[in-house]
């Protein structure tokens, strides 16, 4: 027999089951509440231009380990067409092959399963002056430049880095940049260059000089993918 001491009063029983509903029920509007605030638009929506520039911060960042320490890129001032990325891309180039689309300012190199990963590129005067099949000779980090003297007769101050006086060093000024490829046929120069350039501005456009122009980020790892004799096409 329970003692009158001992047993719970009415009272007490229904203030227990009074707790356990505001618990419950305070614990169901928390949950609910940390969904909705989950799956708010406010906590998931980007910023403006996110989805383009975020994927290619890292490729486009500061090169400090380059023997000419490279700075990162402003995205913002580049189509993002432009920008590096693979892409499907159907031809009946082999494999390995860097085809130039002069129309669109395009590098493509020739992947395997129908795919390429492609550049956005600047053309200068030479850029348009050759076309046809060819192959790199060469490949050169932080190469030399040495001006033609077509173009040492239009600029005279250009005359000190003739070939006479052993071209201008390699270095964050130099108008081939970080990397070149140098385009060889039939065993001749074609003059041709895929290069490097710190004018971020001339990618997509024509430019007044020059061959076919990368931003140094591009052209490092253009470089790095291409191994000498690769076949080039220039359309």
């Amino acid at each position: 027999m329970t003692s009158k001491y001992n047993a719970p009063s009415s009272i007490a029983i229904a203030n227990t089951h009074l707790n356990r509903r505001d618990f419950l029920r305070g614990s169901s509007v928390a949950f609910g509440a940390s969904l909705l605030a989950a799956c708010s638009p406010s906590t998931r929506k980007a910023l403006p231009g996110a989805e383009t520039i975020s994927p290619f911060a890292s490729m486009y960042g500061a090169m400090p380990n380059e023997r000419f320490p490279l700075p990162a890129i402003n995205l913002k001032k580049i189509d993002s067409k432009f920008l590096r990325r693979q892409v499907d891309y159907r031809t009946d180039e082999r494999v390995g092959t860097l085809v130039v689309d002069t129309k669109n300012f395009y590098l493509y190199l020739v992947e395997e399963n129908g795919k390429a990963m492609r550049y956005g590129v600047g053309l200068g005067r030479a850029g348009f002056e050759w076309a046809g099949r060819a192959y790199v000779a060469r490949k050169a980090s932080w190469p030399k430049w040495t001006p033609p003297t077509e173009m040492i007769a239009r600029q005279p101050e250009l005359e000190k880095w003739s070939w006479k006086n052993g071209g201008m060093p390699g270095g964050l000024q130099n108008p081939l940049g970080a990397r070149a490829l140098y385009i060889y046929q039939d065993g001749r120069d074609t003059l041709y260059r895929l290069h490097g350039t710190a004018e971020t501005w001339s990618i997509g456009k024509s430019v007044s000089s020059g061959c076919v122009r990368l931003l140094n980020q591009d052209i490092i790892d253009l470089h790095s993918r291409v191994p000498s004799q690769s076949p080039i096409v220039v359309l």
